[in-house]
């Protein structure tokens, strides 16, 4: 029962995936969508620490009262795992998870540099691929994923 579960949830992220891709993705996109984040998470009286890359670069970073150094260190792990497969940091864990294995014996990375818990998700170009990152880190995996995808969501929606 629980991979028939986890398969369902790997189903919808990997629509979020295919479907909230970016034509473009500017810096100023990048700072409407991080203040949309920190406003969600100020609505539910939570902290989060919010980073998004782009290009290799920082274009980004906000970590709000109640946070710590650690969500540094998290947002960096969680947003080498989608550097490295393309993949949200919770797709990665829920996919290991269904094929019961290591992630970190599979793919022989360190849990040093590396964190597959939710919170991490790509920033896609249509046509061209993954250029960036979008991670969020302070709540449970599962909410630090809803949060950017309620961002993006409600960011392309404002385009149409």
């Amino acid at each position: 029962m629980e991979n028939i579960t986890i398969q369902k949830k790997l189903e919808k992220i990997k629509e979020q995936e295919e479907t909230l891709l970016f034509k473009s993705f500017s810096n100023e996109n990048a700072l409407e969508i991080g203040l949309f984040i920190i406003e969600s998470a100020k609505k539910f009286n939570k902290s989060v620490a919010v980073n998004i890359v782009k290009n290799g670069q920082t274009v980004f970073h906000y970590a709000m009262d109640g946070t710590s150094p650690d969500q540094d260190e998290w947002i960096k792990k969680k947003s080498n795992v989608v550097f490295r497969h393309h993949h949200s940091s919770y797709y990665m864990k829920l996919y290991n998870k269904l094929k019961n294995r290591s992630y970190f014996e599979f793919y022989s990375v360190s849990p040093f540099e590396y964190a597959i818990h939710g919170g991490a998700f790509p920033i896609t170009i249509e046509g061209s691929g993954v250029i960036g990152v979008i991670t969020v880190s302070g709540l449970s995996q599962e909410e630090d994923h809803e949060l950017i995808v309620e961002a993006i969501t409600k960011f392309q929606t404002s385009l149409l």
